[in-house]
């Protein structure tokens, strides 16, 4: 279930909860307004990608690296290059899911580093099309991109296999 569907089930669902509650517990469930986060886009990430290299089994699933040896990025005020030597870490697990933890580098036009954090949990094996979702953290040097650490970020993640050796990542800032 994506975020939109998932905040259009909590608020249909929202006013039934409240109706079954009485007294003290039905009051302070009316009290809080209720804030449904909005995504707006931030910058889209093309991850150029070696090939991957298996680290092993574990006690709970394989594992991979996937190193990240350059690419390019741009949104609405920012725009760079992936900088080579970050990489994504992964764990196939047992259950058929893959844990993914990818930490690299942007470079700005005008020399600011930005750093990124990326977790994602997918199904191993995913229908076309599929989406897979993450949370991102990004930091930034203070001064004129300092607004980026002061958010919360979700992402996209696309493949881009077989036609590049490479992901795309699109970032959202929640409001």
């Amino acid at each position: 279930m994506n975020i939109g569907n998932f905040a259009k089930h909590v608020i249909a669902v929202a006013p039934l909860v409240a109706a079954c509650m009485t007294g003290a517990a039905a009051e302070a469930a009316e009290a809080p307004e209720q804030h449904v986060p909005v995504a707006q886009l931030v910058m889209e990430i093309t991850c150029d990608l070696a090939p991957t290299m298996s680290l092993g089994n574990s006690p709970v699933g394989e594992r991979r690296m996937v190193p990240i040896v350059g690419g390019s990025f741009s949104g609405p005020g920012i725009h760079g290059v992936v900088l080579a030597g970050g990489a994504d870490r992964q764990l196939v697990r047992q259950d058929g899911f893959k844990q993914l933890s990818a930490t690299y580098e942007l470079k700005t036009d005008d020399g600011a580093v930005i750093s990124v954090s990326n977790h994602v949990l997918a199904p191993a094996q995913r229908a076309p099309g599929q989406a897979v979702f993450s949370n991102i953290d990004l930091i930034a040097p203070e001064g004129k991109y300092g607004w980026i650490n002061d958010n919360v970020y979700v992402g996209t993640l696309d493949s881009l296999r077989p036609a590049r050796d490479a992901v795309l990542i699109r970032i959202y800032r929640l409001q």
